[in-house]
């Protein structure tokens, strides 16, 4: 216990003293949000990675969908790997990075009210972006205080208490400049950790290939079965959690659709993109997230697929009602302390870096979006003599102080949803992602490549993707599970921009080309 506390007590000292050293350089607006547009490749590949996977995948995605599908869960890494990182640097980076900076765009709803040149569009966004990263922040609380309540023995309620307020210090502090700095240290972490618990969980099977020939005697038991409403084990077969695809191949897409493609339409991660410094460095960062993503989530699902060798409490409804979140914490329970203590670093890292990079998004949302909406830019009002330098500070100073404070507001927001959770982590993920993801993705996507995406077709993909999550929700997902739900949320958004684009009258072609301008350069 004693080297659990020691460890954990020097990584939060680590934290905040990142947050104390970078609050010089968030003292504007420009600075607390995006660093000032000049975060390297390493650190913004780091951001990107650690904002991506946190305890959520660790504990929530890697135990539900090992369990379920078995070895074949390891796809979902892969799939997070090569759509999640390396295809959306790829279409998404370059692109991003110079029509933000040729609009002038800060967020992802202000990309929306500047391209379609429409503020209501920027509004409903920032409410939208707003409301649906509360359950995807509550789902983050779950993951850590599952394993701090298996390491340390401390109540639930208090490690989530523990954790917002610290993660409120560091971002408040030293805004988007230290949630970077402390992503690099965390991923780090997260890289030696993962790789360290992999071999000693395998060890404990009788190394891989046994742990394999286990796999291939597992079947679904009574519970799994009388809990299918969704078919998955209709049509299982020997074998099948040992299999190269699972028991069920299409509800395996649809898992890698989700949490693959589900990046490309989420605010806090597209928003690094926005601060990267250049395009060197956005084909630097590409390799490093990459390879990141390859370690942390195909390690992560590759763990999750052997929880059935475990004596695993996933139907004790004794255990809790979060029954899928205890099947990672049964598989570490039996760790020596000192690898305990690095399991929970590491899911710390993780949660951290996700629910920093959370709100500062929503925060930055709320205040550049709804509360100061005017694009007039300072710099300019400044230097026609508008107003002098010192109202435009005091106008800055102003606006992080407004983002400091909604930080804590939506933190404790989040946090009374986290201690009155509803169902499983991967629940609330699917409810977040497929909201988030179906109403911005396609918007976002065609937008910085199609000149004809209209005003019409970015309303209706915003009715269709959170529609959609809102009604299956309501109807205690009846039309579809959350996770199948989001995927078809995702992908249905494109074919409602493109039809919709072509029925609906087009945008003013000067003012497009005038956007576009940025591709020339």
């Amino acid at each position: 216990m004693f080297i659990k506390i020691l460890l954990t007590i020097i990584f939060l000292c680590v934290t905040v003293a990142v947050g104390i050293y970078s609050r010089k350089q968030a003292s504007s607006v420009e600075g607390f949000v995006l660093g000032g547009r000049a975060v390297g490749p390493w650190l913004t590949a780091f951001a990107f990675g650690t904002s991506y996977f946190s305890a959520v995948v660790f504990v929530g995605y890697a135990g539900q969908f090992g369990w379920k599908y078995g070895m074949s869960a390891s796809w979902i890494g892969i799939g997070n790997a090569i759509i999640g990182s390396l295809l959306a640097w790829l279409v998404l980076g370059r692109r991003t990075k110079a029509m933000t900076q040729h609009i002038q765009s800060r967020t992802m709803p202000d990309f929306f009210g500047t391209r379609y040149t429409d503020e209501w569009l920027r509004v409903t966004a920032s409410i939208i972006a707003f409301v649906f990263l509360i359950p995807y922040t509550a789902g983050v609380y779950m993951g850590i205080s599952k394993l701090f309540e298996m390491g340390f023995g401390i109540p639930y309620e208090y490690c989530a208490m523990i954790m917002a307020i610290l993660t409120a210090v560091y971002v408040i502090l030293g805004g988007y400049k230290a949630t970077a700095i402390n992503d690099f240290i965390q991923g780090i972490i997260m890289l030696f950790g993962i790789t360290t618990i992999i071999f000693v969980v395998l060890n404990q099977q009788g190394g891989l290939v046994e742990a394999y020939h286990k796999m291939l005697e597992v079947a679904p038991n009574a519970d799994d079965l009388a809990n299918d409403k969704a078919g998955l084990y209709a049509n299982f077969q020997p074998h099948d959690f040992a299999s190269w695809f699972g028991p069920n191949v299409m509800s395996l897409l649809g898992v890698v659709v989700l949490t693959s493609l589900g990046t490309w339409g989420l605010p806090q991660m597209v928003g690094k993109f926005y601060s990267i410094t250049d395009e060197a460095a956005i084909r630097r960062g590409t390799i490093i997230s990459t390879i990141f993503a390859f370690v942390i989530a195909g390690g992560c699902y590759f763990l999750g697929g052997f929880g059935r060798l475990y004596v695993s409490s996933a139907f004790n409804p004794e255990r809790g009602k979060f029954v899928y979140d205890n099947i990672v914490p049964t598989m570490l329970e039996s760790l020596p302390d000192i690898l305990i203590a690095l399991v929970v670093l590491l899911v710390l890292s993780a949660s951290m870096s996700t629910l920093a990079s959370l709100v500062l998004t929503s925060s930055s949302t709320m205040t550049l979006d709804l509360i100061y909406r005017d694009k007039k830019s300072l710099a300019g009002e400044v230097e026609t003599g508008q107003i002098d330098d010192q109202v435009a500070d005091k106008i800055e100073h102003r606006k992080v102080i407004i983002m400091r404070v909604l930080i804590v507001f939506f933190i404790a927001i989040s946090l009374m949803i986290a201690l009155n959770p509803p169902q499983f982590i991967a629940q609330l993920m699917g409810i977040s992602w497929g909201a988030l993801a179906g109403a911005f993705l396609a918007p976002f996507m065609l937008g910085l490549y199609w000149k004809g995406v209209t005003r019409a077709a970015v309303w209706a993909c915003f009715a269709w993707g959170v529609g959609l999550t809102v009604v299956n929700m309501m109807t205690g997902n009846a039309i579809l599970n959350p996770i199948d739900c989001g995927a078809v949320a995702m992908v249905g958004g494109f074919v409602v921009v493109f039809l919709v684009s072509l029925l609906t009258p087009k945008m003013n072609k000067q003012t497009v080309d005038q956007i576009f301008e940025c591709y020339k350069k």
